[in-house]
């Protein structure tokens, strides 16, 4: 017998993924015009510099994001036992607290850094662009599996 799935919630997930994606692209282009006034001629230095890192990211946040993209849409079937639940609770949990440690990364390491604006641009544009790119890749994976098992 074919699996039954649910997926109300995960297109609200979805939704306030995608609002949250328009968040960060205005927050990008308002730095991005923040550090342009204050780098001038480094600017795209820091700009080429984030991509080289985000490029290096993208294969491992993207796996993340199927991952997680996969075991939510598993969690949506119906008549999941409690073994079943408890196993995807379980990883849920593993998976926020990474997220939390992400973001406390970057918090702490842009907190330390050194004030130099170059190295602060570096910083946030590669935090921005990785946790687009996370958003993206959810969404995109999400999708992809609903339409699968829909």
């Amino acid at each position: 017998m074919a699996k039954h799935y649910d997926f109300k919630k995960q297109r609200t997930f979805i939704k306030i993924y995608g609002i949250a994606q328009i968040f960060l692209i205005g927050l990008l282009v308002y730095m991005a015009v923040y550090f342009q006034a204050a780098l001038q001629q480094r600017f795209m230095n820091s700009v080429l510099v984030s991509l080289v890192i985000q490029l290096a990211l993208f294969y491992p946040v993207y796996r993340y994001a199927a991952r997680e993209a996969n075991r939510d849409i598993e969690t949506t079937a119906v008549g999941l036992t409690g073994d079943e639940l408890k196993k995807f609770r379980t990883s849920r949990l593993i998976s926020d607290t990474c997220k939390w440690a992400y973001f406390i990364f970057f918090a702490v390491f842009a907190f330390k850094a050194p004030k130099v604006p170059f190295i602060l641009s570096v910083i946030i544009f590669s935090f921005i662009l990785t946790t687009l790119s996370y958003l993206q890749c959810y969404n995109f994976v999400a999708k992809r599996q609903m339409k699968e098992k829909g």
